[in-house]
């Protein structure tokens, strides 16, 4: 069997934050490819402000580097589970991962979600223990726990016995030793591992091409790109080839770009052989999981694994009293181009129009998924109107069942009861307690993922923000009954339209917890505060102070009010109450009633009261 030892295609994993695009920066840096004068920004790999922001990898990427005489190509995937359908796909076109695990903060959920993909898909793993140079680094431990897990997952005996490399990314160095002191700065230990332990791919280039496209990207120009492996065979631009649909259809077209990647650029290439990672452009409706052959010899390759949805929210034109003030597209035609454009890349996203011509079901992998495409349109200057996240249930035997989510959870000990007890009423079932030393502990549960909508601001309170919990879906299982979902506390309600007072702030204070800063417009209907007992109540936010004759010189200077709490996108949405919208626009976030007039609000409860208990 002949292999391209030329080329070495590997998938680099982690938990969030464990330092992986850092190290990809790194080898970049590092290595022969990229010209003297270029000077690398940091985390170059994360192109999207969001991901800048948040330090977050969304969408997969790939690179190539050049060491010595052979390609390494690399994909960056993202680390969280909601965009685990990259990551199932990403393994697909790869011979072998690397796995970096912080050295002090060990193995973690999403570390676990795509260590399983990998290990399912038999590729050979290397180890990179990362921040080696922490204070607190424990490395022994850390290696252990990866085994462990390697163990739990099933790896299998060659998988377990995998090499070991210790980097600290952020310097630029590494060694095969443990010891921070051996640290040398160079990233050459982490290219000969690759090289030496990751499999050539098989060089079949003379046999009939399959290449088949794992991800999607688009493009004003060339409209849809897709992104895979040529699995056997060549490919050449003007070559005339079939594209077997996942319907079965068939579809000719000619080959009229291809591009081949190296560092962070793309580049025209006129021809790929097997084993290569490419992006073909020149078909219109290309789709994930598809096979290009020759239109002789039509073989498809097995059709990928697309994660379902688990979660849903509508999406409606804005139509508060302040509608339009804010956005540049804020009708319903330029909504659903935006969306339809955004499933043309994301095929774990899917939207599905209503009876209205004014609102869309959209459907994703998670709260984060979802709110990072409401931040995006909103910063491209979208308005429009969300509703409370809901779980997508599933029929499994004609039994009816819901996603549950795996959630691991560490904190200082103190604040272990409040968490239990809490996840407790959410209906979470504890698997594993785990104490890590230093007054620490891990906890594990399995909890229904309609449970854990808005539980991160309530376990942020209860740990003092000490806390950190991680979440990954898990599988789908019956539906728990008397799981009640949702925030515990009415909301306080503007009655009046105008400008939020300090005076009128100040009088509402006690009554729960302010989201409006004084001069902030307000309309009837909108959502200014939290109160502290259950039920919604209305308030006037707006009153001004009247004015006497007779005031005291000091008297006004001492009303201090609380500082207000701001929400961000992310805490609005959990916020959120069935009968409630976010209202999102380049400017602003406010939380509204579905009913504005009070009057009308009452009304409609009193009719729902009824017809439940009619």
């Amino acid at each position: 069997m002949k292999l391209r030892e030329d080329i070495r295609n590997v998938a680099i994993i982690a938990h969030v934050d464990h330092g992986k695009t850092t190290l990809v920066d790194e080898m970049l840096k590092q290595s022969d490819t990229l010209d003297d004068h270029i000077q690398l920004q940091e985390r170059a790999m994360d192109s999207g402000d969001i991901e800048k922001e948040r330090g977050i990898t969304i969408l997969a990427k790939n690179t190539a580097i050049k060491y010595k005489d052979t390609r390494i190509n690399i994909m960056d995937t993202p680390g969280h589970a909601d965009f685990g359908g990259e990551v199932e796909r990403i393994m697909k076109m790869v011979d072998g991962v690397l796995l970096v695990v912080d050295a002090y903060e060990g193995t973690m959920p999403q570390t676990r979600f795509v260590l399983k993909k990998a290990l399912e898909q038999k590729l050979t793993p290397i180890v990179v223990v990362n921040k080696i140079d922490k204070p607190a680094a424990r490395p022994d431990e850390v290696i252990d726990e990866v085994l462990e897990l390697f163990i739990e997952l099933g790896a299998d005996d060659d998988q377990l016995e995998f090499p070991v490399i210790y980097t600290s990314a952020v310097n630029g160095t590494s060694s095969l030793s443990d010891n921070p002191e051996d640290q040398e700065h160079t990233m050459s230990y982490v290219y000969d591992t690759i090289i030496d332990h990751i499999p050539a791919p098989v060089d079949n280039s003379d046999e009939p091409l399959q290449f088949q496209v794992s991800l999607l990207d688009y493009n004003d120009y060339v409209g849809r790109i897709g992104i895979g492996r040529v699995f056997r065979g060549t490919i050449r631009v003007g070559d005339q080839v079939a594209l077997l649909k996942l319907n079965g259809e068939v579809k000719k077209f000619r080959v009229t770009k291809l591009f081949g990647f190296m560092a962070l650029d793309r580049i025209e290439i006129k021809e790929a052989k097997a084993g290569d990672l490419i992006a073909v452009s020149g078909m219109e409706d290309i789709f994930v999981g598809e096979t290009v052959t020759p239109v002789d010899t039509q073989e498809g390759l097995p059709v990928l694994h697309i994660d379902e949805p688990t979660l849903q929210m509508t999406f409606l034109v804005n139509n508060s009293p302040f509608a339009g003030r804010e956005g540049k597209f804020v009708t319903a035609r330029k909504i659903e181009e935006r969306l339809q454009k955004q499933i043309q890349t994301d095929v774990s996203l899917k939207v599905d129009p209503t009876d209205s011509p004014d609102r869309w079901v959209v459907s994703g992998r998670g709260e984060l998924h979802l709110s990072i495409l409401i931040e995006n349109m909103r910063r491209e200057g979208f308005e429009l109107q969300v509703s409370r996240p809901q779980v997508i249930e599933k029929e499994f035997d004609g039994v009816k069942c819901e996603p549950f989510e795996r959630v691991q959870i560490d904190t200082p000990e103190e604040y272990m009861g409040g968490v239990i007890e809490s996840l407790g009423q959410r209906k979470g079932e504890m698997q594993d307690m785990i104490h890590t030393g230093n007054g620490q502990i891990r906890l594990i549960f399995l909890v229904p993922a309609r449970g854990l909508i808005g539980y991160s601001t309530e376990f942020m309170s209860l740990t003092r923000g000490y806390g950190i919990m991680n979440h990954t879906f898990d599988q789908y299982l019956p539906v728990i009954s008397g799981l009640v979902a949702g925030r515990r506390n009415g909301a306080l309600v503007s009655i009046d339209t105008g400008k939020a007072t300090t005076y009128s702030i100040m009088s509402i204070e006690e009554r729960g917890t302010v989201f409006v800063e004084p001069g902030t417009e307000v309309y009837e209907g909108m959502i200014v505060g939290e109160n502290n007992r259950d039920n919604d109540l209305t308030v006037n936010i707006t009153k001004a102070k009247q004015m006497t004759n007779v005031r005291s010189a000091t008297k006004d200077q001492t009303s201090v009010i609380k500082k207000p709490k701001i929400l961000s996108l992310e805490e609005s949405l959990q916020f959120l109450n069935d009968d409630e919208y976010c209202e999102v626009t380049p400017e602003s976030i406010r939380l509204r009633k579905r009913v504005l007039n009070k009057a009308e609000r009452e009304k409609a409860a009193k009719k729902k009261k009824s017809a439940e208990q009619g």
